[in-house]
């Protein structure tokens, strides 16, 4: 399967990214900004692919997420090309009925086995998941 964008300069370092399907977004290296840099749309990436992936397998495991995030931080080498050398991403989630073994290893299978983005990188990736107790009321199901 073949994937095309198109990046078109705006000005200076602002970018228009457009996908096959026409969405759009801002990327941009100037000062003040008007949307994220480059590399912080490969973290913004791996957060989405993985979080992708961890709601589909809770879901699967019958351990929906009431309320999930992604929180993800690199540690870029310091000489070009600055890439990311160590990237951390962490999960944060809670509903009712879920257990941490089953996030844990739902965690673990996206980052694996399923998700691109991390099977794309060449850094290390390490993960932590927390699960925030349950605050909310209990579904029915």
């Amino acid at each position: 399967m073949t994937k095309k964008v198109v990046v078109h300069q705006i000005v200076g370092h602002r970018f228009l990214g457009v996908n096959e399907q026409g969405d759009k977004v801002m990327i941009d290296g100037d000062q003040p900004s008007t949307g994220p840099r480059p590399m912080e749309l490969l973290l913004m990436a791996l957060g989405a692919c993985t979080a992708y992936d961890v709601v589909d397998i809770m879901r699967k495991k019958k351990q929906p997420l009431a309320r999930y995030r992604v929180e993800v931080e690199g540690e870029r080498a310091e000489t070009h090309p600055k890439r990311y050398t160590r990237i951390t991403v962490t999960h944060i989630a809670s509903g009712p009925g879920v257990t941490l073994e089953a996030l844990e290893r739902a965690v673990h299978l996206s980052h694996t086995k399923y998700c691109s983005v991390s099977a794309t990188l060449n850094a290390e990736i390490t993960t932590r998941v927390v699960l925030e107790p349950w605050e909310g009321e209990e579904e029915e199901g």
